[in-house]
C-alpha cells in the first residue's frame, strides 16, 4: 500500500530538487542567478507542460495551476497535485512510447493520442476542483488521515463526471496506472488492504466510471476476505461521501471514521500493520490487475469501434462531397452539350487524345419523316399511353344519410334499433367514389455512338431517336426525351423537351467514346435518377472500348439501375459488347429499334410508383 508521501493530493510544498537546491547555495553565496538550458528533449517537454497549463482551465475550472511534466515526480505517483502551491505535477512516461515532438495538448483532440496520460491528469484536475477540504493537521498520517484520501479519489471523480461526463474514457484510461502501483506482489492480503482496494476500484464502480462486470473479479475475491455484511458498510460510506459537498472537510472526517471503525482500525493511530500470519500474498495485486486489463482492453476496443465509425463517417462525407461535385460537373456537362447553337464539347478526359485538334459535328441535315416513321410515333404513342394508364382509386364510405347506394340490411338494422329504443348506430347509405390516379410522364435518354464503328447504324438509330421523341410528346406534355451523339466529343441531336418535327441525320465516322459524360449529361438534363417518372436509358453502340471508357461508363449505368432507371442497349453488329447492366437487343432495322424501345418504355412506365 502506497504510503502517505505517494498520495495524489500533496498538502505539503514539493522538495526541491538537486538542482534546485545547488542553483539556491550558488545564489546564497552571491553568484549570479543562473538559468539551465535545457536540451532537446527538455525542451518539448516544457512546451507540454505549457500546453497542459493551458488546457486546465477547461477541466478544473480554474486558472491559477501551473503544470509541470518531466520524467519522473518529486511526490513519487505517476501525477499529483499540490494545492498550497496550485501546481500539478505529470509524470512524462505517462505518454510513452511517444515521441514528446508529436505531443501537442494545445489541440483539442490530441488527447485521444495518450489517453493514459490524459487520464491522469484529468484525475489531478477533479483534484484541483473539487478537492477543496483538508484532514486536520493533527490527524495526518493517521489511519482515518489514509481512509479520508482513499475516499476523496472515487468522490473527486464522481464529481468531475457531473461536470464532464465525455471525460470518462479517459479515467478508465488510466485505473491501471492510478490503482495497480498500489498493489504488488508483497502486499498482505488482510482487512484494511482488502477495503482499500474495494475503495479504489468498487467505489469507481458506484461512481459510473467502470462497469459491474469488469470490476466483477474483485467484488468477489474482497467478499471472500470481509463478508458481504461488511462489504455492504463500506458500499454505504463510500456511497455517502460521494454525496458529500466539495467544502465539508467534517463530513469527510466523520466517512474516515466511520471506515475506521468498520474494519477495526484506531482512527488516531497509524495505519494498521500487515499481519505476518497471512499467507495470501499478493491476491489483490493479481485481482486488481485482471481488473484493470479488462478494463484496458474494453477502452482499447471501445477505440478501435470509434476509429472504426469515424472511418466510416469520414468516406460518406467524402461520398457525398464527389457526389456533389460530380452533380455539378454534369450539369456544366449538360449546359455546354445542350445550350442553343452550341458546337460539340469534348470532356476533359478526351481533350488529350483530341491532341487540340476542333470538334466536327457529326450532324449532316434533317429531313421530314417518312410515313412509316410517323405511323410508328403513332404506335409508340399508344403503347405509352396504355402503360401510362392507372386503374382508378376506389373509395367506399358508409353514412346515416344520402347521397349513396341504400343498404337494405343496413335499413332494417337502423329500424330495430329505434324500435327498440337504442340509439340508432347502423349507416345504411353506401358511397362509392373512384379518383383517375396520376399519370407518370416518362423520361428517356439516347445516347447514340457515332464513332466509326457505328457508321452502318446511324441511319436507323436516327430515325429511332425522332420516333421515340415524337411519341413522348403525343404521350404527356410532361414528357421529355433528349438525344446525344458522342464518340470523343458530345453532340446533342435532339435537346430536353423539344420534340423537333424533322428527323435529325448524322454520320459515324469518329474516334472514341465519352459514353460516361453523354450518360452524365443526359441524367442532368433529364433528371433520370429521379423517382416518380418513367425513367429510360437507351444507348445505341457495338461496346468496343478501351478501358478507361468502359469502366466510368459502367459505373453510371449501374448508378441508374440502383435508383430504378431501366437501361436499353442498342446493337446493330453481330458481335455486340454491352456493358454490365444493361439490357441486350440485338436489331436488325430502324422499325425494329422503335418497337423493342416501346417495349422497354413501357416496361418503365408500369413500373413506376407515382
Amino acid at each position: 500500500m502506497p504510503t502517505h508521501a505517494q498520495a495524489h493530493v500533496q498538502h505539503t510544498p514539493p522538495a526541491l530538487s538537486e538542482t534546485e537546491q545547488a542553483l539556491a547555495r550558488w545564489e546564497d553565496d552571491g553568484g549570479p542567478a543562473f538559468e539551465p538550458r535545457p536540451g532537446r528533449q527538455a525542451g518539448q517537454w516544457l512546451r507540454i507542460a505549457a500546453a497542459l497549463t493551458e488546457r486546465l482551465p477547461e477541466l478544473a475550472e480554474r486558472e491559477d495551476v501551473i503544470v509541470t511534466c518531466e520524467m519522473g515526480t518529486r511526490s513519487g505517483a505517476p501525477a499529483a497535485f499540490y494545492p498550497v502551491t496550485a501546481q500539478m505535477e505529470v509524470d512524462a512516461a505517462l505518454f510513452a512510447p511517444l515521441n514528446p515532438a508529436t505531443i501537442h495538448p494545445i489541440q483539442v483532440g490530441d488527447e485521444a493520442n495518450y489517453p493514459v496520460a490524459w487520464g491522469a491528469f484529468t484525475h489531478e484536475a477533479a483534484h484541483a476542483r473539487h478537492s477543496i477540504w483538508t484532514t486536520p493537521p493533527p490527524l495526518r498520517g493517521t489511519a482515518l488521515d489514509a481512509a479520508a484520501q482513499m475516499l476523496e479519489e472515487s468522490r473527486a471523480e464522481h464529481a468531475h463526471l457531473a461536470r464532464r461526463p465525455a471525460d470518462r474514457t479517459y479515467l478508465r484510461s488510466a485505473v491501471h496506472t492510478l490503482v495497480l502501483k498500489d498493489f504488488t506482489s508483497d502486499t498482505p492480503t488482510d482487512q484494511w488492504q482488502a477495503g482499500y482496494a474495494a475503495a479504489l476500484i468498487l467505489a469507481r464502480r458506484d461512481a459510473g466510471i467502470l462497469d459491474p462486470d469488469e470490476t466483477q473479479p474483485l467484488e468477489q475475491a474482497v467478499t471472500g476476505i470481509l463478508g458481504t455484511d461488511l462489504l455492504d458498510t463500506l458500499a454505504q460510506i463510500w456511497t455517502a461521501a460521494h454525496a458529500t459537498a466539495d467544502d465539508d472537510g467534517q463530513a469527510m472526517v466523520e466517512h474516515a471514521r466511520a471506515w475506521c471503525q468498520a474494519l477495526g482500525a484506531a482512527p488516531d493511530q497509524p495505519e494498521p500493520a500487515p499481519d505476518p500470519k497471512n499467507g495470501r500474498i499478493g491476491e489483490l495485486a493479481e485481482v486488481i490487475g485482471k481488473v484493470t486489463a479488462q478494463v484496458t482492453a474494453n477502452e482499447a476496443a471501445q477505440r478501435a469501434a470509434q476509429v472504426r465509425i469515424e472511418a466510416a463517417r469520414t468516406a460518406r462525407t467524402r461520398a457525398k462531397a464527389a457526389h456533389a461535385a460530380h452533380e455539378r460537373q454534369a450539369a456544366e456537362t449538360a449546359e455546354k452539350v445542350f445550350a442553343p447553337g452550341a458546337r460539340p464539347f469534348t470532356p476533359d478526359s478526351q481533350r488529350q487524345r483530341a491532341r487540340g485538334r476542333r470538334a466536327s459535328s457529326p450532324v449532316t441535315g434533317t429531313r421530314a419523316p417518312t410515313p412509316a416513321e410517323k405511323a410508328a410515333a403513332g404506335r409508340l404513342a399508344r403503347a405509352l399511353r396504355a402503360a401510362a394508364y392507372r386503374e382508378p382509386r376506389v373509395t367506399v364510405t358508409a353514412s346515416a344519410a344520402p347521397p349513396g347506394r341504400l343498404s337494405m340490411r343496413g335499413a332494417l338494422a337502423r329500424d330495430a334499433q329505434r324500435a327498440a329504443g337504442a340509439l340508432p348506430t347502423a349507416q345504411p347509405w353506401i358511397r362509392t367514389q373512384r379518383r383517375q390516379g396520376p399519370t407518370p410522364p416518362l423520361r428517356v435518354g439516347i445516347a447514340v455512338d457515332v464513332s466509326g464503328s457505328m457508321r452502318a447504324a446511324a441511319a436507323p438509330i436516327a430515325s429511332a431517336a425522332w420516333i421515340v421523341a415524337k411519341a413522348a410528346a403525343l404521350t404527356d406534355p410532361d414528357s421529355r426525351t433528349a438525344t446525344i451523339a458522342y464518340r470523343r466529343s458530345l453532340t446533342a441531336i435532339t435537346a430536353p423537351g423539344r420534340a423537333s418535327a424533322r428527323v435529325t441525320e448524322f454520320d459515324a465516322d469518329g474516334g472514341g467514346h465519352s459514353l460516361a459524360e453523354a450518360t452524365d449529361a443526359l441524367n442532368a438534363g433529364l433528371d433520370l435518377m429521379t423517382p416518380g417518372a418513367g425513367r429510360l436509358l437507351v444507348i445505341a453502340s457495338d461496346g468496343h472500348y478501351r478501358p478507361e471508357e468502359a469502366i466510368p461508363a459502367a459505373g453510371r449505368i449501374a448508378a441508374l439501375r440502383a435508383t430504378g432507371c431501366a437501361v436499353l442497349w442498342l446493337a446493330f453488329d453481330p458481335d455486340p459488347h454491352p456493358l454490365p447492366g444493361a439490357t441486350l437487343l440485338e436489331l436488325a432495322d430502324a422499325a425494329q429499334a422503335a418497337a423493342a424501345i416501346g417495349k422497354a418504355a413501357t416496361a418503365a412506365l408500369a413500373a413506376t410508383n407515382p
